[in-house]
């Protein structure tokens, strides 16, 4: 496949160069092909700075409030579904972002991607095919692969961030109707009621950068139909909508490992790219990851850890440090307890060469690179004019990787909700959000509810806990649906919250068994009465973790 001469990095190499891309043969793979809008991935002749922009028309049918990648895959759709309506998109910055998360696809994403008309999206930019989960625990490993269909095995896609949101992007910049604006939004504009807004009717657009003072210029755009709030995960407009207090969970922090490639006739078989082969662990050379293309998890950290691979050559590592407190970078107590981590993770012993990656990635990092793991439940939404869409409506734990996947399918079934009514009727649009609030709620609530449950259970931070992380790894083990339904909670491919339910209890009932029998090892010992009562306890505490956060997001 010929590299377009637009494609390049920062270092004005061609991205496919860098990394040998596609040495997987399966031509059907999402990651093959060539994308249509690869012209425009740099472009920057569509965007039009903040000091242009005010001499322009105000008035725009839609407005579309940031451009990440549920941003700028909701302009396009909007564009092309309403040609004659014009768009308007407001980004503060339209370079490549960095970011440490975000960077996996689920195959319930990649789903909502095609059906948005974006399925070439993952082309040309070094992603990744994924097919499942490498789960290793206490020494011991298993395979958790994505579901199949009529087609054979669904899968997942890892990236750059930053890469597949340009392409996103290129898309929107590729629309005539869609106008592309460097600037900030600093006030959402219309009707308010004791402080509240009942109906928006545009915004306030000012420079990139906002002075304290406030003596920039500002102009007010105007909103003939809906103004999206899509501002992601520290949107300055939530509150409008959502006064709930944000959940500081844990902390991700984040390292790259380089390595060589993957040879797919080492690690996959048959025309369907099935994985089936896991790397010796005692490998010293090429590719250090126990299970190359696929999400690796490793649970024996301070928290869990997370592998996945952004290019054939660069995997990214995200170790969990729970808690909301962040251990000091400058007096050394942060990389310490990364080192412990890792160590503990991939201990030496198992994965020699892995565990050298982590050491030497750690050490040769001049920063660390943190995120907050947040988790805010949506709430409905009846300010007439706006809708909240992607992390400015909810937010869960990165864990499972679903964020985009839940952004994506509200992107989709809003679209497809607003093509059959009139988005200018006040009314109509009422009865649409009402609905995409019932549609969206079953997808979003069983991977919302899972992320937040995984964690606690992955970071075990009681006996409890542990036992409950225990049972969960011996029933995943099970396999058939013991194993397969679970895969389709993580994948966004099955959403079924009273399904998701019955796996979580009977996960826990498990955990009652392992500890009746004192054949638990992360809790045993005791009498045969405190047995009883710990593992009926322990039932208890798994109660305490799923059904709250299933409360919460329930509540209109």
């Amino acid at each position: 496949m010929t590299v377009p001469e637009t494609l390049v990095d920062e270092h004005h190499e061609p991205l496919l160069d860098k990394c040998e891309s596609h040495l997987d043969e399966n031509r059907n793979w999402p990651t093959h092909g060539t994308y249509e809008y690869t012209s425009y991935y740099h472009s920057r002749r569509e965007i039009v700075p903040f000091t242009d922009f005010i001499a322009m028309d105000k008035e725009f049918d839609f407005v579309v409030i940031g451009a990440g990648p549920i941003g700028a895959a909701l302009a396009f759709k909007l564009a092309t579904d309403n040609p004659t309506s014009r768009v308007l998109v407001v980004e503060k910055n339209w370079a490549e972002p960095d970011r440490i998360v975000g960077e996996l696809m689920q195959p319930g994403g990649c789903q909502a991607i095609e059906q948005l008309g974006l399925q070439n999206v993952f082309s040309d930019i070094s992603a990744v095919p994924v097919h499942g989960y490498y789960i290793s625990y206490r020494g011991r490993q298993l395979h958790v692969p994505y579901m199949h269909d009529a087609n054979g095995q669904l899968r997942g896609v890892s990236f750059h961030h930053g890469r597949l949101v340009m392409n996103l992007r290129a898309a929107c910049k590729a629309q005539s109707n869609v106008v592309c604006v460097e600037g900030s939004v600093t006030e959402l504009l219309g009707q308010m009621d004791n402080n509240r807004f009942t109906a928006v009717r545009g915004v306030r657009v000012g420079p990139q950068r906002i002075q304290a003072d406030g003596s920039d210029e500002c102009i007010d755009v105007c909103s003939r139909k809906l103004t999206f709030v899509c501002d992601g995960i520290t949107s300055q407009f939530r509150k409008q909508l959502n006064e709930r207090p944000v959940e500081l969970i844990s902390h991700f922090c984040g390292l790259v490992l380089e390595h060589e490639p993957v040879s797919s006739d080492t690690y996959f078989d048959g025309p369907t790219g099935t994985t089936s082969h896991v790397s010796r662990p005692t490998d010293t050379a090429g590719n250090p990851l126990p299970m190359p293309h696929n999400g690796n998890v490793m649970l024996d950290g301070v928290g869990p850890v997370l592998l996945y691979q952004m290019s054939e050559r660069e995997t990214r590592v995200l170790a969990d440090i729970p808690g909301p407190f962040l251990p000091s970078e400058s007096n050394g107590q942060l990389r310490e307890t990364l080192r412990t981590s890792l160590s503990h993770a991939a201990p030496k012993h198992l994965y020699p060469a892995l565990h050298a990656a982590l050491m030497r990635a750690l050490d040769d990092s001049r920063r660390i690179r943190c995120i907050g793991s947040k988790f805010i439940p949506a709430t409905a939404n009846n300010i007439d004019g706006a809708v909240w869409i992607g992390d400015a409506l909810n937010v869960r734990h990165p864990l499972t990787g679903g964020g985009m996947t839940v952004g994506l399918w509200d992107v989709v079934i809003l679209t497809d909700l607003l093509r059959t009514h009139d988005a200018a009727n006040s009314q109509q649009v009422q009865r649409v959000k009402a609905q995409w609030q019932w549609r969206r709620r079953p997808r979003a609530l069983v991977v919302n509810v899972l992320s937040v449950a995984l964690h606690a259970l992955f970071a075990a931070e009681t006996k409890e806990l542990g036992l409950l992380r225990e049972a969960c790894f011996e029933y995943l083990a099970k396999g058939s649906h013991y194993t397969m339904q679970p895969s389709g909670f993580l994948s966004g491919l099955l959403p079924s919250p009273m399904l998701l339910i019955f796996h979580f209890f009977s996960v826990a009932f498990l955990a009652v068994y392992l500890r009746v029998s004192d054949e638990s090892v992360a809790y045993s010992g005791g009498s045969l009465f405190y047995r009883v009562y710990s593992a009926f306890y322990t039932l208890y505490i798994a109660a305490t973790v799923i059904l709250p956060v299933i409360w919460r997001e329930l509540q209109p």
